[in-house]
């Protein structure tokens, strides 16, 4: 049969990042500098005649709203955090934002790999008087907004454990709801704890930046050799450099919104904490609700006769655990 308890105050379903408030303030704030870049260029490219100025604002404008789709999902995510209708919160919309970010990115790629490749088959001639400002411009403004994404950044890895709340459903479930920041695994980035929201917004500006690196070597390589090849050479190579980036993106987001378990490890401690007096766990799921939250859902086969608050205590110590159902069922 299975065990049932009193049931407590309700509980919250946030599991938003711990860094998610701030996150949205630098996503924002960049928004504004790669609009005001797009402004700029395409402005100055009108009056002064330079098609290749105009062209890089409107290539600025791609990123512009990339960044816009990271910056509205913090932003729904936070305003909706409460809202019943989302059974586990908005944590996971930052990732469902992150894989589109992913394919845009995908897409950015094929279209760079696709020109470049035009550009060896037929060259074109290159005003490197031009080019050449325009690359280093962007390339500074790129830095800047990567700047600006992870300055003052302070690394929260997830819940650390508040003491468990048990709560009871008539379908003799028991809920353990931890909150806080884990700081168990250093600095390393788990893949149960990143926010692959902010991830996606970095990758746009960085891959942003790596083109630019490998355009001004190729177009001063170009300029000082007559070599016009590596300027499409360098552009193929920038679009390999993305097309990786945004694998491992859509990889990673992919599984989390596919419940795919984020944390092996952590599953084989959770089982081998219940099972250490003899008891058997014949179930178990754990999946990330948001960036440093993870949830559990634990069947339990009892041969001592414990409740689930015995096994609520056995997973006190597991940072991380932000929602924990337990079922237990005497053997």
């Amino acid at each position: 049969m299975s065990e049932t308890r009193s049931a407590s105050a309700p509980h919250s379903h946030v599991f938003l990042g711990a860094d998610h408030a701030r996150s949205e303030r630098r996503t924002w704030a960049v928004i504004w500098l790669c609009t005001a870049m797009m402004i700029g260029e395409v402005v100055g490219g009108l009056v002064f005649g330079s098609i290749a100025l105009v062209a890089d604002g409107m290539h600025m404008s791609t990123h512009a709203g990339a960044l816009l789709l990271a910056a509205l999902a913090y932003s729904y995510a936070r305003r909706h955090a409460e809202d019943p209708r989302f059974s586990f919160g908005t944590g996971k919309l930052g990732d469902l934002a992150g894989f589109t970010s992913a394919i845009i990115l995908a897409m950015i790629a094929l279209l760079i790999g696709y020109e470049s490749v035009s550009r060896f088959l037929a060259p074109v001639p290159i005003h490197f008087a031009q080019a050449i400002p325009i690359a280093v411009l962007g390339l500074i403004v790129n830095i800047a907004s990567a700047w600006l994404l992870a300055g003052g950044e302070h690394h929260h890895h997830g819940p650390r454990a508040h003491g468990p709340h048990d709560h009871a459903h008539d379908h003799d479930h028991d809920h353990d709801h931890d909150h806080g920041h884990d700081h168990g695994h250093g600095h390393r980035h788990h893949a149960a704890h990143r926010d692959n929201n902010m991830r996606a917004a970095v990758m746009h500006v960085l891959g942003d930046a790596a083109v630019s690196v490998l355009v001004i070597a190729g177009l001063l390589l170009a300029r000082a050799f007559g070599w016009l090849w590596m300027d499409p050479l360098a552009g193929i190579v920038g679009a390999g450099v993305i097309a990786s980036w945004s694998y491992g993106l859509i990889r990673d987001t992919g599984a989390i919104l596919l419940d795919i378990n984020p944390d092996p490890h952590m599953a084989e401690r959770v089982r081998a904490a219940i099972e250490s007096d003899g008891d058997r766990v014949a179930d178990l799921h754990l999946w990330r609700l948001g960036p440093g939250h993870l949830g559990a859902i634990i069947a339990v086969s009892s041969a001592q006769g414990h409740g689930p608050g015995h096994y609520h205590a056995r997973l006190a110590g597991f940072t991380g655990l932000s929602h924990v159902t337990i079922e237990v069922t005497r053997a």
